[in-house]
């Protein structure tokens, strides 16, 4: 599967496409109107930060508890479903006179239960699509999350601006509550694809099976650090420049949608082994750029180059199904998703917590040396450059 005419022809990819899409605007718009909400109300870079990507960290809890309901949840009920409680949740952050801590309070709840969206939605994209198809779909997928979060985080400026953070909010609990009648409408009913009871103890005994094998270890690192260290740069733009941080996020967004097109649609299949490192380094190195505290023409262009290193993941993504059998694909994805998103939340905390001794642009540059300096690791163990053996390799 090459072309996006065949990829949208194909049953149900459209709705599950649609879903997605909805729910990433709803979470940019309602991240961007929280996060300036609770600076406005507290004036701290770190709390800023935390309600930017806080859910994310309520993802190490879910990654460890209940990622196996991500095989053993019919995916359009789940889909729905956790799209209404984000709904709920969002709405109720934005009830006026609500405590900081009640707001931080439901982000938990909300990431607690996201935890479990990644594995039930790339699970379900592994079903509709042939494995060749996979890196295709996944990578307009992203796309999609690159559009939405341009048009989301355009959208969410102006909506603070003219609204008020508490009415940006009550947008993307709207935008929330569209994505689940979209799944729900949408999608066909599915039965689960693995069978028993989903629980703590099956949640660990899958993740430590998953772990057990060395270059899965690899290529889960790969995907959750160097990126995860960049986001936390990423949470600063509030604090380093509120005015533009609206900007700032969309231009980040127009990098990854660039580079995950290039990947996704013309990149030769021979080629897609060698290029993930180079890809994750130059997320990090425009980051570097931030030591000299620069203006906003000069951040934004190293903004917008750094976030064509995403497009890396989509790499990393394909040699982890490879290396997983089908029964597990959806809770491999799901520890993908959660990792990632858990390395996301604790680089914000980490980025927040360093900007608020010294300076968001200080906090950036260190974070971005980290980054590099991960990647360069990875490389030097050897274990993002293997060849992996068999397609269907078990565990």
């Amino acid at each position: 599967m090459r072309s996006y005419q065949e990829l949208f022809r194909t049953p149900e990819f459209t709705p599950l496409f649609l879903t997605a899409a909805v729910q990433v605007a709803a979470q940019t718009v309602a991240g961007l109107g929280l996060a300036t909400l609770v600076f406005r109300s507290t004036g701290s870079p770190f709390l800023s930060a935390l309600a930017l990507f806080g859910p994310a960290l309520a993802q190490v809890l879910g990654a460890t508890t209940l990622l196996s309901a991500a095989d053993r949840l019919p995916p359009r009920a789940a889909l729905a479903g956790i799209a209404l409680v984000f709904a709920l949740g969002t709405a109720a952050q934005a009830v006026p006179g609500l405590p900081t801590g009640a707001v931080f309070a439901i982000l938990l709840v909300l990431g607690l239960v996201g935890s479990v969206g990644g594995g039930v939605r790339y699970g379900l994209l592994g079903e509709i699509l042939a494995r060749e198809g996979y890196l295709l779909g996944r990578s307009v997928m992203n796309m999609a999350v690159g559009v939405c979060q341009i048009a989301g985080f355009a959208t969410g400026g102006v909506l603070v601006a003219t609204l008020s953070p508490r009415g940006t909010l009550l947008i993307g609990a709207a935008l929330y509550l569209a994505a689940a009648l979209l799944a729900r409408l949408g999608l066909s009913r599915r039965e689960p694809r693995a069978s028993g009871r989903a629980s703590a103890a099956e949640t660990w005994r899958t993740n430590a099976l998953l772990w057990s094998s060395r270059p899965r270890r690899h290529v889960y690192l790969a995907l959750w650090v160097p990126n995860g260290l960049i986001v936390g740069c990423e949470s600063l733009f509030v604090p380093y420049d509120p005015g533009s941080a609206g900007l700032l996020f969309a231009c980040a967004a127009l990098g990854m949608l660039a580079g995950d097109t290039v990947v996704g649609r013309f990149l030769p299949r021979s080629r897609r082994a060698r290029l993930g490192p180079p890809l994750q380094m130059l997320l990090a190195a425009p980051y570097l750029l931030f030591v000299l505290d620069p203006g906003l023409p000069l951040a934004l262009v190293a903004v917008t180059v750094s976030a064509v290193g995403y497009s890396a993941s989509l790499l990393y993504q394909e040699r982890l199904m490879a290396l997983v059998p089908d029964e597990l694909s959806g809770h491999a994805l799901g520890l993908h998703s959660s990792g990632m998103l858990a390395l996301q939340g604790l680089s914000a905390a980490l980025a927040g917590a360093v900007a608020q001794v010294t300076s968001p642009a200080v906090a950036m540059t260190a974070l971005a040396a980290a980054s590099l300096a991960v990647s360069v690791a990875l490389v030097l163990t050897g274990g993002v450059g293997e060849r992996e053996r068999a397609r269907n390799q078990g565990p």
